[in-house]
């Protein structure tokens, strides 16, 4: 039985869009209570992929940001937009 999902730590910086991104998907996923692996099905993406998306490791192609959007249920800008909240960002 795998551990039940948690929601991100921190906020990110909304000068950081891989960050942002990395911590949306990963707030609509926990809110949906599903695995990386679950998303993954749902996007026809590979796991080990979400899991460097929430991780901020890749440069995510806005085909994809779309895949995770549809599969999310949410609109592609939607992932992009740094959650209220965060600081220190340039206006």
């Amino acid at each position: 039985m795998s551990a039940k999902p948690k929601p991100p730590d921190e906020l990110p910086s909304p000068d950081d869009v891989r960050g942002v991104l990395a911590y949306n998907v990963r707030l609509l996923r926990v809110q949906r209570d599903w695995s990386q692996e679950d998303l993954a099905i749902e996007s026809e993406l590979d796991r080990t992929y979400v899991s460097a998306v929430e991780r901020s490791r890749w440069n995510v192609s806005l085909a994809n940001i779309e895949r995770l959007a549809l599969a999310l249920g949410t609109a592609p800008w939607c992932l992009l937009k740094p959650p209220d909240g965060t600081r220190g960002g340039k206006r």
